[in-house]
């Protein structure tokens, strides 16, 4: 195995990966009153029945309510309903823009905790979830349901046996049968951590009251093991997966792994032949763009007719690992520091890094429990949120009932954020990736006027 591909993690970090953690993982049920109206403080909003001149100032106005400033709101209530002129006294309650807000807690215990972890998700250079949430359910449709995503990885946390365990935050009933690569069995499960925590950002479960959430929510997930538990494997176990994955009706592959940047086309061939398969039967391949830091995408992200994906961190800069070049499609958070690229008012290379990417899966050294674990960065972590997207695509029905990859990959683009130089360029190639704008329908555009 001259060649072995890995994990798309930091080198340093390949082995240690999920060692550390920065909290653990909150097992609770739903938070008690987390749907409870919010109001802004210390205001009512009333409305009497106007008279005389007030009635035709109000007509004016075209309003008759007002908002009064009071130091107790239910007495104030209380004492403006008595008087027979007020047509209502209320509350000023709260809006928000229209968007799921799941109650995961994150870390802790509050309702709505996981925005103070996953800035992937939501922020000023997040892929801005939510909004694509809410897109989703405007025709009726929750998150990735009815979509399949095979995770090509360490395997996955998807069923409790013997040692294996299964994530507290991961749905037994979301996964499809997949198969273990490397000891060739059917059971895909994860010693590492890597895979599942891959698998969780696309489809972890939402709004369950439990740890983080993912971003296609309602996906099936094949799990397909065809890296070890240090985070290894051969083009052969990998190609192998990919024909598995197509042939079981998977509509994304996901491929959050790397080889050397040295590696040519002309020493993977079998994998480049199943990658091609994959694409004729219809799968989306998103692969990782590599973390040496490289002038040059790494395979298998570099193959025609897969979505490469490079890294960005929480400040929306380039992260500093992650590879660049011709051929790079699109960005998306992957943690980290930021690149030195003094042309780019993003990137402050004495800032102190962003915050890397948190996902309920696996940690401690012999990976026996489940937390948040730290030092997961890099365009491993990127990959899952274009896949995730892809499958929101699929399931939002914007692209019609069967869109083709290259549909879904020319849509991904077309709606991605530009960053840095204007327009495509090698660090950044299309741009961050926006999940929202990518699932807005696609408003039919109008016909040329003759002459125009």
């Amino acid at each position: 195995m001259p060649f072995p591909p890995r994990p798309s993690v930091p080198r340093a970090r390949r082995l240690a990966v999920a060692a550390a953690t920065l909290g653990a993982v909150a097992l609770t049920g739903p938070v008690a009153g987390a749907h409870a109206v919010e109001t802004v403080p210390g205001e009512i909003v009333v409305k009497e029945h106007p008279t005389g001149m007030l009635a035709r100032a109000a007509t004016r106005a075209q309003t008759a309510h007002r908002v009064i400033r009071v130091t107790d709101v239910d007495r104030a209530l209380r004492a403006v309903r008595r008087r027979s002129s007020v047509v209502y006294a209320v509350p000023n309650v709260k809006a928000r823009a229209a968007a799921l807000v799941p109650n995961d807690p994150g870390r802790g215990t509050t309702a709505g905790g996981w925005q103070r972890v996953q800035w992937n998700f939501v922020g000023p250079f997040s892929v801005n979830a939510p909004e694509a949430w809410a897109n989703l359910a405007a025709v009726k449709r929750s998150g990735g349901r009815g979509v399949t995503v095979a995770v090509l990885d360490t395997g996955v946390a998807y069923r409790a046996k013997g040692t294996y365990l299964k994530s507290p935050d991961l749905r037994t009933d979301q996964f499809v049968r997949g198969y273990d690569f490397v000891d060739r069995d059917p059971y895909p499960y994860d010693r590492n951590g890597h895979g599942t925590h891959v698998a969780s950002t696309i489809a972890e479960a939402t709004n369950n009251g439990i740890g983080l959430t993912g971003l296609a929510y309602g996906a099936r997930i094949m799990p397909i093991r065809v890296l070890d538990d240090q985070g290894e494997g051969d083009a052969s176990d990998i190609a192998d997966g990919i024909r598995f994955a197509a042939r079981r009706g998977a509509q994304v592959i996901n491929l959050s792994l790397e080889f050397s940047s040295d590696v040519r086309a002309a020493q993977i061939p079998e994998m480049l032949d199943a990658i091609r398969y994959a694409h004729s039967k219809g799968a989306v391949v998103v692969g990782a763009s590599g973390n040496e830091g490289h002038r040059a995408i790494a395979y298998p992200a570099r193959a025609s007719n897969v979505i490469s994906v490079g890294a960005t961190t929480e400040h929306g800069c380039l992260s500093d690992f992650s590879n660049v070049g011709a051929g790079l499609d699109l960005v998306a958070p992957g943690g980290g520091a930021d690149a030195q690229l003094l042309d780019d008012p993003n990137c402050k290379d004495d800032a102190k890094p962003g915050r890397d990417i948190f996902q309920v899966t696996l940690q401690g050294r012999q990976r026996r429990s489940f937390g948040l674990p730290s030092d997961y960065e890099g365009t491993s972590m990127a990959t899952p949120h274009v896949s995730a997207t892809a499958a929101l695509v699929i399931a939002s029905g914007v692209l019609g009932p069967s869109p083709s990859p290259a549909r879904i990959e020319r849509h991904l683009k077309a709606t991605a954020t530009d960053l840095g130089a204007p327009g495509v360029d090698e660090r950044y190639g299309h741009g961050l990736l926006n999940a929202a704008k990518a699932t807005q329908p696609v408003l039919p555009q109008p016909a040329a006027t003759p002459g125009t």
